[in-house]
């Protein structure tokens, strides 16, 4: 008990995350949407398919400015590192190509 209590003290900032086995799955998207008002930032995560003409919102996150400009942040520090260790990525200005039958099998009626 009192080495518990050590350690809350030592680092009394720490948190403790808990991460279910569903949500450390993932989901795949491959488009974000963002909208913004005075007070909150929305970023929709949405898998677009290729022939599929809804595509579909799979997570949105609601952050405020601060967090979001904290965001920025950190997605640039980890595009640094990862182009450190990786090479530059490459960014195109045009859509992303999927091959014919991606996704299945297209039918005719």
């Amino acid at each position: 008990m009192a080495e518990e209590n050590k350690d809350k003290k030592a680092n009394p900032n720490q948190i403790n995350i808990e991460l279910s086995e569903e949500i450390a799955e993932g989901e795949y998207a491959n488009l974000a949407m963002i909208a913004h008002s005075n007070s909150e930032f929305v970023i929709d995560f949405i898998r677009l398919m290729p022939g599929v003409p809804k595509a579909k919102v799979k997570s949105r996150i609601v952050i405020t400015p601060e967090h979001a400009k904290r965001l920025l942040n950190a997605l640039n520090d980890n595009i640094q590192k990862y182009e450190d260790t990786f090479g530059s990525i490459k960014k195109t200005d045009e859509a992303p190509k999927f091959p014919i039958n991606f996704g299945g099998t297209v039918g005719e009626a």
